[in-house]
Protein backbone atom coordinates (compact mmCIF):
# COMPACT_ATOMS: atom_id res chain seq x y z
CA UNK A 1 0.00 0.00 0.00
CA UNK A 2 1.34 3.02 -0.79
CA UNK A 3 0.54 6.52 -0.69
CA UNK A 4 -0.17 8.12 -4.63
CA UNK A 5 -0.14 12.27 -4.21
CA UNK A 6 -2.30 14.67 -6.26
CA UNK A 7 -2.45 17.73 -7.83
CA UNK A 8 -5.64 18.89 -9.14
CA UNK A 9 -5.68 22.07 -11.62
CA UNK A 10 -8.59 23.66 -12.52
CA UNK A 11 -8.96 27.54 -13.94
CA UNK A 12 -5.18 27.71 -13.70
CA UNK A 13 -5.11 26.89 -9.99
CA UNK A 14 -4.09 23.74 -7.07
CA UNK A 15 -7.54 23.25 -6.21
CA UNK A 16 -9.55 20.47 -4.39
CA UNK A 17 -12.71 20.01 -5.65
CA UNK A 18 -16.23 18.19 -4.66
CA UNK A 19 -15.92 15.79 -7.47
CA UNK A 20 -19.33 15.33 -7.48
CA UNK A 21 -20.38 18.91 -8.30
CA UNK A 22 -17.30 19.71 -11.09
CA UNK A 23 -19.61 20.35 -14.77
CA UNK A 24 -18.66 22.31 -17.65
CA UNK A 25 -20.73 25.17 -15.88
CA UNK A 26 -17.51 26.22 -13.09
CA UNK A 27 -20.34 28.55 -11.28
CA UNK A 28 -21.92 24.81 -10.12
CA UNK A 29 -18.20 23.77 -8.74
CA UNK A 30 -17.86 23.75 -4.88
CA UNK A 31 -14.17 24.58 -3.71
CA UNK A 32 -13.03 23.02 -0.68
CA UNK A 33 -9.40 24.37 -1.55
CA UNK A 34 -7.83 26.81 -3.56
CA UNK A 35 -4.23 27.12 -3.45
CA UNK A 36 -1.92 30.49 -3.69
CA UNK A 37 1.33 28.50 -4.27
CA UNK A 38 1.69 27.20 -7.47
CA UNK A 39 1.13 23.60 -8.74
CA UNK A 40 5.05 23.23 -9.23
CA UNK A 41 5.67 24.15 -5.31
CA UNK A 42 3.42 20.70 -4.24
CA UNK A 43 5.28 18.49 -6.56
CA UNK A 44 8.60 20.27 -5.22
CA UNK A 45 7.06 19.21 -1.72
CA UNK A 46 6.10 15.38 -2.91
CA UNK A 47 9.58 14.91 -4.60
CA UNK A 48 11.29 15.55 -1.20
CA UNK A 49 8.84 12.92 0.56
CA UNK A 50 10.30 10.37 -2.52
CA UNK A 51 6.82 10.16 -3.39
CA UNK A 52 5.85 8.16 -6.80
CA UNK A 53 3.27 7.33 -9.01
CA UNK A 54 1.35 10.69 -8.15
CA UNK A 55 -1.14 12.09 -10.37
CA UNK A 56 -1.64 15.29 -12.09
CA UNK A 57 -4.82 16.11 -13.56
CA UNK A 58 -6.35 18.72 -15.36
CA UNK A 59 -10.12 19.88 -14.46
CA UNK A 60 -10.40 22.26 -17.82
CA UNK A 61 -8.41 22.48 -21.05
CA UNK A 62 -7.66 25.95 -20.32
CA UNK A 63 -3.86 27.40 -21.42
CA UNK A 64 -3.13 28.61 -17.76
CA UNK A 65 -4.18 24.63 -16.57
CA UNK A 66 -2.24 23.38 -19.19
CA UNK A 67 0.94 25.54 -18.00
CA UNK A 68 0.86 24.79 -14.19
CA UNK A 69 0.94 21.06 -14.98
CA UNK A 70 3.69 21.36 -17.20
CA UNK A 71 5.55 23.19 -14.72
CA UNK A 72 4.74 20.31 -11.83
CA UNK A 73 6.06 17.81 -14.43
CA UNK A 74 9.54 19.90 -14.86
CA UNK A 75 9.80 20.27 -11.52
CA UNK A 76 9.39 16.22 -11.23
CA UNK A 77 10.22 14.21 -14.00
CA UNK A 78 8.55 10.92 -13.92
CA UNK A 79 7.20 11.92 -10.54
CA UNK A 80 3.12 12.26 -12.04
CA UNK A 81 0.84 10.54 -14.31
CA UNK A 82 -1.18 12.84 -15.99
CA UNK A 83 -5.02 12.95 -16.75
CA UNK A 84 -7.71 15.29 -18.06
CA UNK A 85 -8.80 15.59 -21.97
CA UNK A 86 -5.86 13.05 -23.16
CA UNK A 87 -6.19 10.77 -26.25
CA UNK A 88 -4.26 9.59 -29.16
CA UNK A 89 -3.29 12.66 -30.43
CA UNK A 90 -1.85 14.77 -26.84
CA UNK A 91 -0.96 11.69 -25.13
CA UNK A 92 3.12 11.62 -26.65
CA UNK A 93 3.02 15.78 -25.75
CA UNK A 94 2.44 14.83 -21.95
CA UNK A 95 4.99 11.85 -21.72
CA UNK A 96 7.29 13.94 -23.84
CA UNK A 97 7.32 16.65 -21.24
CA UNK A 98 7.73 14.13 -18.58
CA UNK A 99 4.78 12.56 -17.37
CA UNK A 100 5.53 8.91 -16.59
CA UNK A 101 1.90 7.84 -17.78
CA UNK A 102 -1.06 9.15 -18.90
CA UNK A 103 -4.46 8.58 -17.37
CA UNK A 104 -7.34 7.97 -19.60
CA UNK A 105 -11.37 8.06 -19.31
CA UNK A 106 -13.47 9.77 -21.73
CA UNK A 107 -11.38 8.50 -24.86
CA UNK A 108 -12.47 4.94 -24.10
CA UNK A 109 -15.86 5.60 -22.50
CA UNK A 110 -17.90 7.61 -24.74
CA UNK A 111 -21.74 7.51 -25.16
CA UNK A 112 -22.54 5.72 -22.01
CA UNK A 113 -19.88 2.89 -23.42
CA UNK A 114 -16.48 1.46 -23.75
CA UNK A 115 -14.84 2.63 -27.11
CA UNK A 116 -12.48 -0.61 -27.60
CA UNK A 117 -11.26 1.19 -31.25
CA UNK A 118 -10.12 3.83 -28.92
CA UNK A 119 -8.51 1.95 -26.44
CA UNK A 120 -6.55 -0.13 -29.22
CA UNK A 121 -5.70 3.55 -30.81
CA UNK A 122 -4.06 4.27 -27.13
CA UNK A 123 -2.19 1.31 -26.78
CA UNK A 124 -0.93 2.13 -30.50
CA UNK A 125 0.22 5.15 -29.54
CA UNK A 126 2.09 4.98 -26.12
CA UNK A 127 1.70 1.76 -24.83
CA UNK A 128 0.07 -0.59 -22.19
CA UNK A 129 2.74 0.46 -19.60
CA UNK A 130 2.46 4.18 -20.52
CA UNK A 131 -1.40 4.01 -19.60
CA UNK A 132 -3.09 4.09 -16.77
CA UNK A 133 -7.27 3.77 -16.86
CA UNK A 134 -9.59 5.63 -14.66
CA UNK A 135 -12.34 4.05 -13.79
CA UNK A 136 -13.89 6.33 -11.10
CA UNK A 137 -17.20 5.40 -10.50
CA UNK A 138 -20.40 5.98 -8.50
CA UNK A 139 -23.31 2.99 -7.28
CA UNK A 140 -26.33 2.32 -9.18
CA UNK A 141 -28.50 -0.67 -7.91
CA UNK A 142 -26.39 -1.96 -6.26
CA UNK A 143 -23.19 -2.06 -8.61
CA UNK A 144 -20.69 0.45 -9.34
CA UNK A 145 -20.32 1.96 -12.98
CA UNK A 146 -17.50 4.07 -14.73
CA UNK A 147 -18.17 7.53 -14.60
CA UNK A 148 -17.42 10.13 -17.14
CA UNK A 149 -18.08 13.58 -19.04
CA UNK A 150 -16.23 14.85 -15.44
CA UNK A 151 -18.07 12.63 -13.53
CA UNK A 152 -21.37 13.81 -14.83
CA UNK A 153 -22.75 10.53 -16.82
CA UNK A 154 -22.82 6.94 -15.81
CA UNK A 155 -21.80 4.40 -18.71
CA UNK A 156 -23.13 0.86 -19.01
CA UNK A 157 -19.55 -0.31 -17.73
CA UNK A 158 -20.11 -2.16 -14.29
CA UNK A 159 -16.95 -2.69 -12.27
CA UNK A 160 -16.44 -6.35 -11.37
CA UNK A 161 -13.98 -8.97 -11.68
CA UNK A 162 -14.27 -9.72 -15.75
CA UNK A 163 -14.22 -6.54 -16.67
CA UNK A 164 -10.97 -5.71 -14.44
CA UNK A 165 -9.18 -8.82 -16.45
CA UNK A 166 -10.17 -7.57 -19.40
CA UNK A 167 -8.79 -4.06 -19.05
CA UNK A 168 -5.85 -5.28 -17.92
CA UNK A 169 -4.13 -6.48 -21.07
CA UNK A 170 -4.31 -2.72 -21.82
CA UNK A 171 -2.91 -0.75 -18.94
CA UNK A 172 -0.39 -0.67 -16.41
CA UNK A 173 -2.89 0.59 -13.33
CA UNK A 174 -6.01 1.54 -12.66
CA UNK A 175 -7.30 4.37 -10.50
CA UNK A 176 -10.64 5.13 -9.10
CA UNK A 177 -12.24 7.79 -7.52
CA UNK A 178 -15.36 7.30 -5.40
CA UNK A 179 -17.43 9.88 -6.95
CA UNK A 180 -20.06 10.30 -4.01
CA UNK A 181 -17.42 10.74 -1.20
CA UNK A 182 -14.82 12.75 -3.25
CA UNK A 183 -13.50 15.74 -2.12
CA UNK A 184 -15.89 15.80 1.16
CA UNK A 185 -13.61 13.72 3.85
CA UNK A 186 -16.64 11.85 5.19
CA UNK A 187 -15.66 8.82 5.14
CA UNK A 188 -14.66 6.04 2.27
CA UNK A 189 -16.35 3.32 0.15
CA UNK A 190 -15.86 0.44 2.19
CA UNK A 191 -17.36 -2.48 -0.27
CA UNK A 192 -15.70 -0.56 -3.29
CA UNK A 193 -12.34 -1.02 -1.63
CA UNK A 194 -12.98 -4.07 -0.78
CA UNK A 195 -13.78 -5.42 -4.20
CA UNK A 196 -10.86 -3.41 -5.77
CA UNK A 197 -8.92 -5.69 -3.55
CA UNK A 198 -10.34 -8.44 -5.20
CA UNK A 199 -10.85 -7.54 -8.48
CA UNK A 200 -7.80 -6.20 -9.38
CA UNK A 201 -4.24 -8.25 -10.24
CA UNK A 202 -1.95 -4.89 -11.37
CA UNK A 203 -1.41 -1.89 -9.07
CA UNK A 204 -4.47 -0.37 -8.48
CA UNK A 205 -5.17 3.41 -6.80
CA UNK A 206 -8.20 4.51 -4.34
CA UNK A 207 -9.46 8.06 -4.10
CA UNK A 208 -12.73 9.61 -2.05
CA UNK A 209 -13.62 10.47 1.45
CA UNK A 210 -10.48 9.90 3.39
CA UNK A 211 -10.81 12.21 6.54
CA UNK A 212 -8.57 10.53 9.35
CA UNK A 213 -5.53 8.06 9.82
CA UNK A 214 -8.49 5.65 10.91
CA UNK A 215 -9.53 5.71 6.84
CA UNK A 216 -5.89 4.59 6.13
CA UNK A 217 -6.00 1.68 8.32
CA UNK A 218 -9.17 0.86 6.89
CA UNK A 219 -8.17 0.61 3.71
CA UNK A 220 -5.06 -1.43 4.36
CA UNK A 221 -7.22 -3.72 6.15
CA UNK A 222 -10.07 -4.24 3.32
CA UNK A 223 -7.42 -3.56 -0.10
CA UNK A 224 -5.77 -6.51 2.26
CA UNK A 225 -2.27 -4.49 1.29
CA UNK A 226 -2.75 -3.82 -2.34
CA UNK A 227 -4.98 -1.20 -2.81
CA UNK A 228 -2.70 2.33 -2.74
CA UNK A 229 -4.56 5.85 -2.12
CA UNK A 230 -4.84 9.38 -3.02
CA UNK A 231 -5.94 11.94 -0.33
CA UNK A 232 -6.73 15.61 -1.38
CA UNK A 233 -8.87 17.60 0.54
CA UNK A 234 -8.77 16.36 3.48
CA UNK A 235 -4.66 17.34 3.71
CA UNK A 236 -3.73 20.53 5.95
CA UNK A 237 -1.57 21.20 2.56
CA UNK A 238 -5.13 21.56 0.92
CA UNK A 239 -6.91 23.31 3.69
CA UNK A 240 -8.21 19.76 5.57
CA UNK A 241 -7.20 18.06 9.36
CA UNK A 242 -5.21 15.83 8.51
CA UNK A 243 -1.65 16.40 8.30
CA UNK A 244 0.45 15.67 5.74
CA UNK A 245 3.46 14.82 7.65
CA UNK A 246 1.34 12.59 10.06
CA UNK A 247 0.25 10.84 6.70
CA UNK A 248 3.67 10.24 5.31
CA UNK A 249 4.91 9.05 8.80
CA UNK A 250 2.28 6.34 9.06
CA UNK A 251 3.17 5.21 5.44
CA UNK A 252 6.58 5.23 6.28
CA UNK A 253 5.54 2.79 9.59
CA UNK A 254 2.98 1.35 7.72
CA UNK A 255 4.70 -0.22 4.37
Amino acid sequence: MRFRPCIDIHQGKVKQIVGSTLSDGSSKVIENFVAEKPAKYFSRLYKADSLTGGHVILLDSGEQTKQQAVEALMEYPRGFGVGGGINDTNANYWLDKGASHVIITSFVFKDGKINLENLDKIVETVGKKNIILDLSCRKKDGAYFVMTDKWQKFTAYELNRENFRALEKSCAEFLIHGVDVEGKSSGILEDLVGSLSDWANIPTTYAGGVGSILDLERIKKLGKGKIDLTIGSALDIFGGRLKYKEVIKWFKNNP
